[in-house]
């Protein structure tokens, strides 16, 4: 599994910039640049996605599905960089957020 630093602490499941999800869904199927990817699993805080929202801790280490096909961390469609950074303070959307740690191959 893959360690996680997330910055969109706006997402719902942010906690303490770890992911309470425990799995999250990296987009960018034709990427080129880090600013073409996003979290798909990005879910905006507000009354109906906190209703919805896993209710566990953050995690550090967690799965990590990768649709960006030209990274040079995807093997199969999961990640496999030892650590990634997912950004987007103040994010409303998940286009807002991109996958920090993206190299083209």
């Amino acid at each position: 599994m893959t360690i996680l630093k997330c910055s969109a602490t706006t997402c719902v499941y942010n906690e303490d910039y770890l992911c309470s999800r425990g799995e999250i869904d990296v987009m960018g199927q034709n990427a080129k640049h880090a600013d073409e990817t996003s979290c798909g699993s990005f879910r905006e805080k507000n009354s109906s996605a906190m209703n919805s929202a896993k209710d566990s801790c953050g995690c550090e280490k967690i799965q990590i599905d990768c649709k960006a096909q030209n990274c040079t961390y995807n093997e199969q469609c999961k990640c496999t960089a030892a650590a990634i950074d997912v950004t987007g303070p103040g994010a409303e959307t998940s286009q807002e957020t991109k996958c920090d740690t993206f190299a083209c191959k």
